[in-house]
Parts: C-alpha cells; sequence; structure tokens
C-alpha cells in the first residue's frame, strides 16, 4: 500500500526553477495532487502538470489575481492554511513564501523542499523595500507591519514541518538561521541531458537572466562596456531592460528574450557564461556547465556549490564592476587550463536522474520511520512508487 501524497506549490504562473523541482516530484510521485494558491500557469507550459488539475485558493478568484497575485501577499498565510489536507498520508510543501503554513494533522508527514525562506521578509527585507520605493512614507510603513507580521507567522509556521529540505547546503544555512532547524540537502534537478556540449567555443561570453535587480544583469553590462575589445552577448528582459540598454556599449549585444533553443545554441559556443547573482542555487550555471562552458561568478550563494573554481569556472568576490573586470581578465589569461569535457562531467551530477533517485529515496525512508502513524501503517513501503 502507498500512502496518497499532496504537493504544495506557492502559485503557478511561469515555468522556471522552483516549478521544474515540482515537475521532478510529480514524475516521482504520479498519483499526487497539487495544491497552488493560484494557477494561472500558460496552456504553453502546462505539460509539466502531466495532465492534472490543480486545487487553488480563494485568492484564484479574487479582483486583478491574474496579474497581481503577489499584491495579495497579507491574504497568503490565510490562504495556505484553509486547504484541507486531511485525506493524505504525506504532505510535500514547495517553500519560497507560505507553503510550509500548510496545515497538518499528528499522524500526517509534512516534508518541506526549501528553495529559499521567504526572503522579502527575512534577508532581503531592507533591499526589497528600497527597491521597491517602500522604505518611507505612509504606504512603506503598511508594508513593514505585512512584513513584520509575515515573519511571525512564518517561524511559527516552520514548526508545522516534520523534516526540511533544502535545495543546497547555502540554503540550509539559511534555514538554520531563520528557524533554528536542520535540513538535508537535496540540490534542484537540471535538465542536462538537453544541453549538448560542444568543445567548439567562439570569441563572445554569454549571460542570460531575468532584468531585476537582484540578478545585477546591470553591472555585467557596465562591466564589458569597460572592456571594448570583449564580446558581450545579453539574453533576457525585464523591468530593468531600459536602464540596462542604456549602460551597453557597441560590444554588447542585446538580444530580449530567446527561445530555449536558441539559449542552448549560444551556450554551446560561448567562451565563457558570466553570472552576477547572489543566488540559492542557480540553475543557469549548470546548464552552460553541461555544454561544457566555463562560468565566470560571483563567489557567493549556490554558486560556491555548482562552480569549481579554477577547474569549470572563476569567481569574483564582489559585486562591483571592478571586481568583474578583473576576473575576466584573469579568465582570459587562464582560459586554456579549462577542459570543456570535464566541466561537462562536472554538470551531469545536478542530473533530473539523480533527483529523482535521491528525492524518491528520501519519502520511501522518512514514511517507514514516521513515528505519528499506527504501527501497521509506519511499515508501509513505497514499492509501488518508480525506481
Amino acid at each position: 500500500m502507498s500512502p496518497s501524497v499532496a504537493i504544495i506549490h506557492e502559485w503557478l504562473s511561469s515555468y522556471a526553477g522552483s516549478e521544474r523541482v515540482v515537475e521532478q516530484m510529480l514524475a516521482v510521485l504520479p498519483d499526487a495532487e497539487l495544491y497552488s494558491l493560484v494557477d494561472f500557469l500558460p496552456a504553453e507550459q502546462r505539460a509539466m502538470l502531466g495532465g492534472r488539475d490543480v486545487h487553488t485558493s480563494f485568492i484564484q478568484r479574487l479582483p486583478f489575481s491574474r496579474k497581481k497575485f503577489r499584491g495579495y501577499l497579507a491574504l497568503m498565510p490565510l490562504a495556505i492554511e484553509q486547504f484541507d489536507l486531511s485525506a493524505y498520508d504525506v504532505v510535500v510543501s514547495s517553500h519560497h513564501a507560505v507553503a510550509n503554513g500548510a496545515l497538518t494533522l499528528a499522524d500526517q508527514l509534512h516534508i518541506s523542499y526549501v528553495h529559499t525562506p521567504v526572503r522579502y521578509a527575512w534577508d532581503l527585507s531592507h533591499q526589497y523595500l528600497r527597491e521597491a520605493k517602500l522604505n518611507r512614507g505612509l504606504r512603506g510603513m503598511m508594508a513593514r507591519t505585512v512584513l513584520h507580521y509575515l515573519r511571525l507567522w512564518d517561524r511559527a509556521a516552520a514548526d508545522r514541518v516534520d523534516l526540511f529540505v533544502a535545495n543546497s547546503r547555502y540554503i540550509a544555512r539559511r534555514i538554520w538561521k531563520t528557524y533554528r532547524r536542520k535540513a538535508r540537502v537535496i540540490y534542484p534537478p537540471v535538465d542536462v541531458e538537453a544541453f549538448e556540449f560542444s568543445s567548439d567555443k567562439a570569441e563572445y561570453y554569454l549571460t542570460a537572466s531575468r532584468m531585476v535587480p537582484y540578478k545585477k544583469m546591470d553591472l555585467i553590462v557596465e562591466a564589458f562596456a569597460r572592456m571594448p575589445n570583449r564580446k558581450l552577448i545579453v539574453v533576457g528582459d525585464g523591468p530593468e531592460q531600459r536602464k540596462i540598454a542604456d549602460k551597453a556599449g557597441p560590444n554588447v549585444e542585446l538580444l530580449g528574450y530567446q527561445s530555449n533553443e536558441k539559449l542552448r545554441e549560444l551556450m554551446q559556443h560561448a567562451r565563457a557564461f558570466v553570472f552576477a547573482a547572489d543566488e540559492d542555487f542557480g540553475i543557469t550555471p549548470v546548464e552552460a556547465q553541461a555544454c561544457g562552458t566555463p562560468v565566470i561568478a560571483f563567489g557567493r550563494g549556490g554558486a560556491l556549490e555548482t562552480v569549481v573554481d579554477g577547474e569549470t569556472g572563476m569567481f569574483f568576490d564582489e559585486q562591483t564592476v571592478d571586481s568583474l573586470c578583473d576576473a575576466v581578465e584573469r579568465f582570459d589569461a587562464r582560459c586554456e587550463m579549462f577542459e570543456p569535457s570535464q566541466i561537462r562531467a562536472h554538470a551531469e551530477q545536478f542530473s533530473i536522474a539523480r533527483f529523482q533517485r535521491e528525492f524518491h529515496r528520501l519519502i520511501e525512508r522518512q514514511w517507514r520511520r514516521f513515528d505519528g502513524k499506527p504501527a501497521r501503517r509506519q511499515a508501509t513501503r513505497l514499492s509501488a512508487l518508480p525506481r
């Protein structure tokens, strides 16, 4: 007899990093039911759901929720608690905002896979308020009040979780800092097979990301504007697109949004991929390495676990133009030492197959050991789950 499972993901609006994790959770647990505060996933991205329906909250039906659901942040703790999950043996929350707060019974196992503790309430609170221009005035006071109560609720909600799983050692440390709970680490799945290896490298550098402040795309463009003899190709769009375009020199080519096929082609032949964000894990640098392309990355956060300095890439120490320029200079002086086949081999340890194997094993073992069930149900094995 297999346990019944519910998976909770905060919102479905695009097929991004956390949704790729959920997709593979659903592949491992094909009979699991999926819950989300809202489901506005575009038709062309719904294949990740495997044809299943999504249970949504009352926020789905509120005015302007399709475009402005994040504006209902203050209601999200209430909304997540309205899901009736009493019919399931195991609840898996995919958490980066409020999913930890799902209500479970004493005889239910709650495992939380944490992409990040909610950053705009905790360690990046002041930065987000500044960037949203909410650090002063009446609106700022209201925003700070909402975040204050979100922190209180989030800390209490963490006690509802039986086991934390982090997407990196970096996030495991942040879970300890925020919740004072230890976490196991299972790296996210990266579709390394979709990124074909190539040892044929051109002379351009590549960066690709959503153009939002914390991705530091402006820093990369400004740095290459100072190095007019080096070509940079920029893929991505977003609210900072005009600001970034204003900093670009003639050696910087902004392509805007590109298809996955085009991005893969650019990654395969880039001299190096440049990554300046302080990310929780960072899937894109792993995809670049799967192509055999070295990565020049900010040496903090998840990059420290996905890039090997001097072997698969090179780090810079500060999120400044000078520090990045220095890293590019050092990379150029030593670029012959980077072996594309070794870079590819390193990326393969983050594969989909590895994630599925580790996630399946975790669920199986934790369910077997869980002491909240009657003894006859503790002994249940997950023999029916795919291996």
